[in-house]
């Protein structure tokens, strides 16, 4: 493994040196820094990349702390844009490639961004109001390919401080309009380095693959930040993960650190033939709470290892996680790093251990604010802590177990009802395959649980309320089970809730 820096060293810090630059002044320019389908691209490659793209967005007018929006899939174009902005200064705001186009105005006009560099096959019909349009692909517009061409391969990095913007993320959205997360040149040292040594314990030798995409934190880091930190080998194609294609890549490029979400891990445990995960020693879930059954039967299927995991858009990545030959399934792991925790009550005081409550965390690399979002930063970001909106059980050993949103907790009958204890319970059915548990209103206008299912093969509801009647407390089982064909869901695949709680 090599060292990797938990914190950046000095005031002036550009965070395109230790992902690019470093590695070729430390000789491992021929290394191969990315793994596409046309074939691998070295980091000397890459660096000369970052630098074209660097010097093509200089010189289309993009000065220092300007924002420059990304709506471009997974691949090199991307790579190089997003690491060549922050290289002069400027700001990378990724944009979701699945978003509709009502969406993607907003977010451009709500982060002023001064260009938007976009695949043509995503740009649509209408015109966006961004004083620059770079397209890759097609034959309309300022081609970005052309520009990057003509620039020249050289470029220093601009002498950015640790405390300043680096880039942007617009969180997924799962209860509502989505919030432009403002990340610093110095976030990513102190949230990347302690899991990637602790936890996946990553060398040059390795190669990852994410299903989520780049443009979710999630996917940023699985398929940027955290391989090119290390040296190692990011795999990526620009094509939707569906499940045919995943399987395919993992067959044809054999990575050794798989990253997905509870959903795929599902769909994976039932279609992959045997042998097609065998170069993966790592496989990794987060983006929602992985359920025990879930993991259970994606490791007596595969024999790989899967660790649960728990991060956010605000903090950067996940600072919680189960550990290589230290798992308790169905919990979210220990904190890592010097990343701490918190529980409290309504009030803000700790509860001890056993007890349910709000997560608060404390980590090196909390954002700096939502953008433009003044009450729901200081709702979010309260001093050193972080109010993730989860509820959390911690147990004597700093386990930590989710119970749900701070939203989705319910009351029943005087008693907290946690909607992930009765959605693992009802997931250990052999004919459910997903499932989302919701409060809903009774005649007298009180809470009680209502399931929504979707199921594997025949069942009724009637035979999934006896199942959990039999195996939770009374008052937890669901009044209401609707079969249904799919469950709502981000782009990143979390399930919405809010949408169910509608």
């Amino acid at each position: 493994m090599l060292d990797l820096p938990c914190r950046a060293d000095g005031r002036v810090f550009n965070m395109a040196v230790p992902l690019v630059d470093r590695h070729v002044a430390e000789g491992r320019g021929s290394r191969p820094a990315l793994r596409l389908d046309s074939g691998d691209v070295s980091y000397a490659g890459l660096q000369a990349m970052v630098n074209r793209a660097g010097n093509a967005l200089r010189g289309a007018g993009l000065a220092p702390e300007q924002r420059v929006a990304l709506l471009l899939p997974d691949g090199l174009e991307f790579i190089a844009a997003f690491i060549g902005a922050m290289k002069i200064g400027a700001v990378p705001v990724p944009l979701n490639t699945a978003a509709r186009q009502a969406d993607v105005q907003l977010m451009l006009a709500d982060s002023r961004a001064q260009a938007l560099i976009a695949d043509a096959s995503l740009l649509g019909a209408g015109s966006y109001d961004v004083p620059r349009v770079l397209t890759v692909g097609g034959n309309g517009g300022r081609s970005f390919e052309a520009a990057m061409a003509a620039a020249a391969d050289q470029l220093e990095p601009y002498p950015t401080g640790v405390d300043e913007p680096c880039y942007w993320l617009y969180s997924s959205g799962t209860t509502g309009r989505p919030k432009g997360v403002v990340h610093l040149h110095g976030d990513m040292l102190a949230c990347v380095s302690p899991y990637a040594r602790q936890v996946v314990r990553i060398t040059p030798e390795d190669s990852t693959f994410s299903v989520a995409r780049l443009f979710f934190s999630y996917g940023l880091v699985n398929s940027l930040f955290l391989p090119l930190l290390a040296g190692a080998t990011a795999i990526l194609t620009p094509h939707r993960p569906e499940l045919a294609h995943v399987l395919d890549i993992i067959r044809r490029h054999r990575p050794t650190l798989f990253f997905s979400v509870p959903t795929s891990f599902v769909q994976l445990c039932a279609a992959a033939p045997e042998g097609t995960l065998a170069s993966v020693r790592l496989a990794i879930s987060a983006g929602e709470p992985l359920p025990e059954p879930v993991y259970r039967s994606w490791t007596e299927s595969t024999g790989v290892e899967l660790l649960d995991g728990l991060g956010s858009t605000e903090v950067g990545y996940i600072y919680c996680s189960n550990l290589p030959g230290h798992v308790r399934p169905g919990s979210s792991g220990r904190m890592i790093g010097d990343h701490q925790a918190r529980i409290v009550d309504e009030n803000g005081f700790d509860v001890p251990a056993g007890e349910s409550g709000e997560l608060l965390v404390k980590a090196a690399s909390t954002a700096l604010h939502y953008w433009n979002q003044r009450d729901r930063s200081k709702q979010t970001f309260v001093g050193e802590w972080l109010r993730t909106g989860d509820r959390y059980v911690r147990d004597a050993d700093g386990w930590l177990w989710y119970q749900g949103r701070t939203t989705d907790v319910f009351k029943v009958s005087g008693q907290w009802v946690s909607p992930l204890e009765i959605e693992s319970c009802l997931l250990s059915h052999p004919s459910v395959v997903e499932c989302a548990v919701v409060g809903a209103a009774d005649g007298a206008g009180l809470l009680k649980p209502k399931a929504y299912v979707v199921p594997r093969g025949p069942v009724t509801s009637e035979e999934l309320q006896v199942w959990v009647k039999e195996r939770l407390q009374p008052h937890k089982y669901p009044r209401w089970v609707e079969l249904v064909a799919e469950l709502p869901k981000t782009a990143s695949g979390k399930v919405q809730r809010f949408r169910l709680r509608d």
